[in-house]
């Protein structure tokens, strides 16, 4: 026999003490101090940053749940395994068998030994803080699961309200997991200490006596029955759990998971249940036969129950027959996946598209034809850079926002965007903390054009810009607030306020009337608040490390009178009081009141919703411009969904940062449920103004996630649906370039649908063809009401109406593939903007938009120019129409629609008066006046080009604009023209470079009458 822990020696003498050099000690208490400091930054500022702002609940609710779900989840698992080692410690036997085997353990205890009390409380302590830091990230599962409220619909299963999927199962199975995860971590730690210390023994004869000891036995009996408690209770749930499923064909629980592993989940929850008494008699009986037989026993039903059994029901019973068999449980997943989608309202046409353009089909669609959007928002922001950027630490966002305003008493679509501030823009030598944060603290204003018009040389035509702030959106109430301390770009702090007797030094505007500048103080005027307070010392310490920077506790201009604004991008802002909510990729600024606000949308998402289809969400709303590297589009998280609402519209005020959370989906439980946590947070719809209400709309996301489902669950037939034959796809953009193979995302236009009386602002999007296909020709076509109303407090009634235009099977209307294709492949089209991009100059191709106008479907696209090299920004100078078969290609969309409509499409487009000036002065980077003096009051000639043919084979598509002229030489006046337009590039360069807009006017006039020869004489030549 052997002892299973032998007795110290007693030390000779005692110990010598270690004294501790002062220094180490006075270290140690200063890192501790230095760790605490940086901790309380960032937990004061958190807090002074929310109660600024009036959610200080928010905050206090989270960190509470997260701080008492931490200490259950610490304690619980903490206490679990100190219990666990501890009994197994005490019960040790105080003698070993003398074996072998307990020789060689001799040496491992002796090592461990000294160690032990340390891994006894070591061990608990860093599993524990584990454990509560995972119990601490379901605090808003457990919120939820408090404060939940009832759906008012059963699941076609169990006949449970879905409120019990959704809010209970997600913690019921979290704290299943938890429970088995304690048993297993504690009965790892017992087994180790009893087979250290002799209570367990492995090798050997069984002569030797009992293979574990009384108390051993009882310990590890007990923990293995909780074990296979907490294995049946995972079972049972797993019954449930099945309802949200993904399947190969479909989501939810299929015939096999319902007639097959729903049984075999309940059968081998009920085993589990007996092999569990069967362990609790094993510590009675003192015999592991009956436990073993068991655990036996419950693998092979595991194995034969759920696995071979619905395998053999799903290969003999269901492969043949699945048509039949799978039908209802398909219609189950149509009808849920469109309901928790929004899409079992989705009103569907068919559509006959008309293919052949006659004269005057436009004339019943006169209005839309007007509000045909000729300014791409993802290409003029250079232009307007170039043209209202005023200075280089201005700047605006690389994609532009289309919004609507009333303009003379008309609705107008716009491009509209913010003059933020950009510090990357000042020069080095301008570079400092003064400068960056108590200097430069703000934009200035709002710059807004024309949709549908251009100025001047393919300008766009603005209605408001300029600085100080000027034109439709100033003058259309008192109070506008231009200054834009709230932004996407926005830096990363500023430091505003001072006191009422210094001199203010931040810039506000640049005037040169002012000698070059007009500096402001932030709430001198008003009083406004924009971020905590800075001017105690406590603050400013705390700031300064915060943010890493001992300028906030030594300058002079951080006074009592400052605040501090942080934070300041109003996606992030929203997310921080709202951390519950799904957010938009999208924000989008509005005038608002006299005031610019930026619009954020919220959505509330689960992917618990029985029967519905999952979604990747991140997948599901990429296309061509969330990889635009616009501040304003930001990635979304990776997050899978069965279930979306666009439950909230979120407002961030960029003067003074205030944030505003309105319920847009009142009857949305999961919003009734965050209601109950935080029942200040979300203002009633009846607090919306009816400015404000102007201006929100469909939100994108949620449209391009609809838009992805409604490839398959267009068909809401269950045969159909197994069949997939009649499944879509979303097109590829054919403007991208980058040869990812994005999607074309949606548009926002004015238009009319077939069954409405008037156009409204819509959201857009079309459909071709599904499967391993590259034929793309036009399936349907989807646009939704994304007009909210005017009324205060009061939503549109037609707002968020989900119109789909189905078109007929054997239809052959091009997509938007085959259209860019046939534009591209036109010798004529091909060959002026092969001239427009020689020499120096760029082709740029627009947004291609899609319009149910005319009986049938038509495409429109801009076509911008630049400049390859230098000063760059895109100019509208062509415009592309496609309808059915016929193209047209002219310098306005006016006269591309005469020529593809026989010469008179029966509607004016926007610009068909011709140029339209700027209402408002170029705000030019240098400061320059922009006039051209061209004369724009002349009227647009009448379009003389024929509409050609691009589907006959024996013919090339050939839009002529004009005759072309004779000459002697083709080919030498074609060089001669090249060259002469050549130089009227470069002319026109110099001028821009010096702001000679006269110049510039004159030297585009020679580049036109450069380039119309040169497509005269190459006419010639092809025609030689």
């Amino acid at each position: 026999m052997t002892f299973a822990a032998g007795p110290r020696r007693a030390p000779e003498g005692p110990p010598a003490q270690r004294r501790r050099s002062p220094l180490v000690i006075t270290l140690i208490v200063l890192a501790a101090i230095v760790v605490a400091l940086f901790l309380l930054a960032e937990f004061w500022t958190e807090v002074l940053w929310f109660t600024q702002l009036g959610y200080q609940e928010v905050l206090w609710t989270e960190w509470g749940v997260r701080a008492g779900l931490f200490v259950a989840g610490f304690l619980i698992m903490g206490a679990a395994i100190f219990a666990s080692l501890s009994i197994a410690y005490r019960s040790r036997p105080i003698y070993a068998p003398s074996t072998p085997e307990q020789a060689t353990l001799d040496q491992y205890r002796e090592a461990v030994e000294p160690l032990r009390k340390v891994v006894t409380w070591g061990a608990p302590v860093v599993i524990g803080f584990f454990a509560g830091t995972a119990a601490s990230g379901q605090w808003q599962n457990v919120l939820l699961a408090v404060n939940q409220v009832s759906f008012d619909q059963n699941d076609p299963i169990f006949g449970m309200d879905l409120s019990f999927f959704v809010f209970t199962l997600p913690i019921l199975r979290f704290s299943v997991g938890f429970f088995m995860a304690i048993v297993i971590v504690a009965g790892i730690g017992a087994l180790a200490t009893h087979y250290l210390y002799g209570g367990l023994r492995i090798g050997g004869s069984n002569d030797a006596g009992p293979r574990t000891t009384k108390a051993a036995r009882v310990q590890l009996a007990v923990l293995g029955a909780l074990l296979l408690v907490g294995i049946a209770l995972n079972y049972w749930l797993d019954r449930y759990s099945l309802l949200t499923a993904q399947g190969t064909k479909f989501d939810g629980a299929s015939y096999t998971d319902v007639n097959a592993v729903m049984p075999a989940k309940a059968i081998l929850a009920v085993v589990a249940l007996v092999v569990a008494v069967l362990f609790v008699v094993a510590a009675v009986r003192g015999t592991w036969r009956l436990p073993a037989i068991g655990v036996g026993l419950m693998v092979v039903s595991a194995i034969v129950i759920g696995g071979i059994y619905p395998a053999i029901v799903q290969r003999f019973q269901v492969d043949p027959n699945a048509q039949e068999l799978e039908s209802e449980y398909i219609q189950r997943n149509i009808d849920s996946t469109t309901a928790a989608f929004g899409l079992d309202k989705v009103e569907t046409q068919q559509y006959d598209a008309a293919t052949e353009a006659e004269a005057g089909a436009l004339r019943e669609d006169a209005e839309t034809t007007a509000q045909i959007r000729l300014l791409d928002p993802q290409i003029v922001s250079p232009t307007f850079r170039q043209l209202q950027q005023n200075k280089q630490y201005y700047n605006f966002d690389e994609t532009l926002a289309v919004d609507r305003y009333e303009i003379d008493g008309e609705k107008q679509d716009s491009v509209v965007a913010v003059r933020e501030l950009n510090l990357a823009g000042l020069g080095d030598d301008q570079r400092n903390w003064v400068n960056d944060h108590t200097v430069f603290t703000h934009g200035f204003g709002m710059v807004a054009a024309y949709g549908n018009q251009t100025g001047p040389d393919g300008r766009p035509a603005f209605f408001e810009g300029d600085i100080p702030a000027e034109g439709a959106l100033t003058d259309m109430g008192e109070g506008y607030e231009p200054r834009v301390y709230f932004s996407p770009q926005a830096p990363e702090y500023s430091i505003v306020g001072a006191p009422d007797e210094s001199n203010p030094w931040e810039l506000d505007f640049p005037d040169d009337e002012a000698g070059g500048q007009v500096n402001s103080t932030f709430g001198a005027e008003d009083g406004a608040v924009a971020g905590p307070d800075i001017g105690s010392f406590g603050s400013k310490l705390l700031y300064a490390l915060k943010f890493g920077s001992g300028d906030i506790l030594f300058s002079d201009r951080v006074t009592e009178e400052s605040q501090i604004i942080y934070d300041r991008d109003p996606r992030s802002r929203v997310q921080k009081i709202a951390p519950y909510l799904t957010l938009d990729q999208r924000v989008y600024p509005a005038v608002v009141d006299g005031r610019i606000k930026y619009v954020v949308e919220g959505y509330t998402t689960t992917d618990q919703y029985p029967y519905s289809a999952q979604r990747a969400l991140d997948e599901a709303v990429a296309d061509s411009l969330t990889s635009s590297g616009s501040a304003s589009i930001q990635a979304i998280a990776p997050e899978e969904i069965n279930y979306i609402r666009n439950s909230v519209k979120a407002t961030v005020d960029a003067y003074d940062g205030s944030v505003d959370l309105y319920a847009w989906e009142p009857e949305d439980p999961m919003l009734q449920a965050w209601q109950g946590v935080f029942p200040e947070a979300v203002k009633p719809m009846s607090e919306i103004s009816g400015d404000l209400m102007d201006h929100l709309r469909y939100p994108e996301d949620l449209f391009k996630v609809q838009r992805s489902l409604l490839t398959a669950y267009h068909v809401t037939d269950a045969s159909d649906f197994f069949s997939g034959q009649d499944f879509w796809q979303n097109p590829e953009d054919p403007t991208d370039t980058s040869g990812s193979g994005a999607l074309q995302p949606p548009y926002y236009l004015t238009l009319q649908m077939p069954d409405q009386t008037e156009p409204t602002f819509s959201l857009t999007s079309s459909f071709i063809p599904g499967g391993n296909t590259d034929r793309e020709i036009l399936t349907g076509f989807l646009a939704v009401d994304a007009e909210a109303g005017s009324e205060d407090g009061k939503r549109s009634e037609d707002y968020g109406k989900l119109r789909l235009l189905e078109l007929p099977r054997n239809a052959t209307v091009p997509g938007p593939g085959q259209v860019q294709n046939n534009f591209d492949s036109n010798s004529t089209i091909a060959s002026e903007l092969n001239i427009l991009s020689r020499g120096n100059s760029e082709v740029i191709h627009g947004n291609l938009l899609t319009l149910p106008v005319g009986g049938g479907l038509l495409y429109v696209q801009p076509v911008y120019v630049q400049s390859s090299q230098g000063t760059q920004y895109p100019l509208l100078r062509k415009v592309l129409v496609s309808f059915g078969d016929e193209v047209g290609f002219a310098d306005t969309l006016d006269e591309a629609l005469n020529q593809v409509f026989g010469g008179d499409s029966g509607a004016d487009a926007g610009d068909a008066g011709g140029e339209t000036e700027s209402e408002v002065d170029d705000a030019p980077l240098d400061g320059t006046d922009t006039d051209t003096g061209t004369d724009t009051g002349t009227e647009t000639e009448e379009p003389t080009a024929e509409p050609t043919e691009t589907s006959t084979a024996t013919e090339e598509p050939s839009p002529e604009p004009s005759t072309p002229g004779t000459f002697d030489d083709p080919q030498a006046a074609l060089d001669q023209a090249l060259t002469e337009a050549a130089q009227a590039m470069q002319d026109a360069d110099e001028a821009l470079s010096s702001g000679d807009w006269a110049s510039y006017g004159d030297a585009q006039d020679a580049l036109d009458e450069a380039l119309q020869t040169a497509i005269d004489a190459e006419s010639q030549l092809s025609g030689s």
